[in-house]
């Protein structure tokens, strides 16, 4: 499981800029203009925090990446319980 530090300014964790990508990308988007969006929001935002949000998104398969297209992958996701209810 992957939890951030006390001390880091959640506003700069990956799950909080995922989540703020997640809401920009509304149809396929130049990776460029995704980053222009993702900078221009808060200037204490870097390309690299930016890379390694998409590199979380990738891996957790909610976007693709084609060339330098990114889009969000349509899949149905649900919550399980852990009870079985």
């Amino acid at each position: 499981m992957i939890i951030p530090y006390p001390e880091n300014n959640l506003s700069l964790s990956i799950f909080v800029l995922g989540s703020e990508i997640i809401q920009l990308l509304k149809q396929e988007m130049n990776i460029d203009m995704l980053l222009m969006e993702f900078l221009k929001s808060d200037n204490r935002r870097s390309p690299e925090l930016f890379m390694d949000t998409l590199t979380f998104l990738f891996a957790i398969g909610f976007i693709q990446i084609k060339g330098y297209k990114i889009k969000i992958l349509k899949n149905d996701y649900t919550q399980t319980s852990l009870f079985g209810n």
